[in-house]
């Protein structure tokens, strides 16, 4: 018989307010299965602040705090420090926020954390847009994304801007380890934040986590969905430690066009769009396979 890689407790229960085929709500579970239960969790405004439950009740079964928009990494960077005074280093503390309250609204509280030290580790679930909010476009948007900021109309209103680079952000803090990861992996999601929560100070971790309420997709995909983000190269699963970059899966390539077309966000895109995203994509696997190689090389070099 297989040994079981991911945690049996479940610290999640059911009842959640999620919508249906939700990435988020998968995301949250197989990072508390790995952080166990002596962990704080704070949540900002975001989908997560919904979807526990009205108080007092609760679908997760740890300590949360709600915190602004804007403060996630402000308020684990306390939540440590209060632990650290009272003498309980053996808790973790996790900020779980998504990529409009990271990428954007929140990413000078991040900086701040990185800056300082704190031990902690900060999770953005990304789905690409301000979903609770109305579906508004984030600075983690992909090009061509319908959004109710970015409508389709006759002059092409669709998102023009292209998507953040939070792991080459994060990079450039010098943090001790950064990753990405995805619900449709769990064994890879939880060892990530399994070793994350044994490394000293900030600590980063990227999940891509489709919204089928606001990708337009059947909610029954979303697994697949993830999957053909990864062989279309719309997304990477990587580890970035002490600046050394590992990409962790490197899947046979699989066309653009059928991995966006099973979303009803990118259905009004003419084929000359995606053949440009897909070079642009292709360019951007380039330049990762070589920051992998170049800075394996020069770890090697420094080790001897």
């Amino acid at each position: 018989m297989a040994k079981l890689t991911i945690p049996e407790d479940e610290l999640m229960s059911p009842g959640h307010m999620g919508c249906l085929g939700c990435g988020a709500t998968m995301a949250m579970r197989y990072v508390l299965k790995a952080a166990g239960r002596r962990t704080i969790i704070s949540i900002p405004a975001c989908c997560w602040a919904v979807m526990p439950g009205v108080w007092p009740n609760t679908c997760l079964q740890i300590p949360e705090l709600y915190t602004a928009f804007e403060t996630t990494g402000a308020s684990i960077s306390g939540i440590r420090a209060a632990l650290d005074a009272l003498g309980k280093t053996d808790i973790n503390v996790i900020g779980f926020a998504g990529d409009g309250g990271t990428a954007d609204i929140g990413i000078q509280a991040l900086s701040g954390a990185a800056d300082r030290g704190d031990d902690v580790l900060y999770i953005m679930y990304d789905n690409e847009a301000y979903m609770n909010t109305g579906i508004q476009r984030s600075g983690s948007t992909p090009v061509g994304a319908w959004t109710t900021t970015t409508p389709v109309g006759t002059h092409g209103d669709w998102e023009k801007s292209p998507k953040k680079n939070m792991v080459g952000i994060m990079a450039a803090h010098g943090i001790p380890y950064i990753a990405t990861a995805t619900v449709a992996y769990p064994e890879d999601l939880v060892r990530k934040v399994t070793k994350a929560l044994s490394i000293k100070g900030v600590k980063f971790i990227q999940i891509f986590s489709p919204c089928p309420t606001g990708w337009k997709m059947d909610p029954g995909q979303t697994v697949k969905i993830c999957k053909e983000a990864l062989s279309s190269r719309a997304f990477a699963l990587l580890e970035v430690e002490n600046g050394v970059y590992t990409i962790n899966m490197k899947p046979k390539k699989t066309p653009l066009k059928e991995y966006l077309f099973k979303q009803g966000r990118f259905k009004h895109m003419p084929q000359s769009l995606v053949d440009e995203i897909e070079t642009d994509l292709d360019r951007k696997w380039e330049d990762l396979l070589f920051m992998e190689m170049t800075t394996k090389e020069r770890a090697a070099g420094i080790e001897k």
